[in-house]
């Protein structure tokens, strides 16, 4: 028999990334349906990683993606944990309620009729 470490059940620390929950995705895939029918938006990424998780929208696959849906746990205390990102960098929006930050991308479905 060989010796081997018992198997954590908790992972840790080192080994812990951020995520959406689904009471995140459910505003953020709602809004990526609203914009699809609308013809603006055609795929989306989401990455996982230490620090935050990010919903990466494109309007072509092999583009840089449009915007970015950021979650950024350590910055809820201060400019709040959720932010959209352009594609030239810009925060556009942040704070800590995912609903109002998204609703700077909801005013681009708004557009007047002739």
């Amino acid at each position: 028999m060989t010796d081997q470490a018992p198997i954590p059940l908790r992972p840790s620390p080192a080994h812990m990334q951020v995520a959406f929950h689904r009471t995140e995705l459910g505003p953020i895939m709602s809004l990526y349906g609203q914009m699809v029918a609308a013809g603006e938006w055609r795929d989306y990424g989401i990455s996982c990683l230490k620090d935050l998780a990010v919903f990466s929208v494109f309007k072509r696959t092999a583009e840089n993606p449009l915007y970015r849906i950021e979650k950024r746990p350590k910055l809820r205390s201060k400019q709040g944990q959720y932010s959209v990102v352009g594609m030239d960098g810009q925060i556009l929006k942040r704070g800590n309620d995912l609903r109002v930050v998204l609703r700077v991308l909801e005013r681009k479905l708004i557009r007047a009729v002739d």
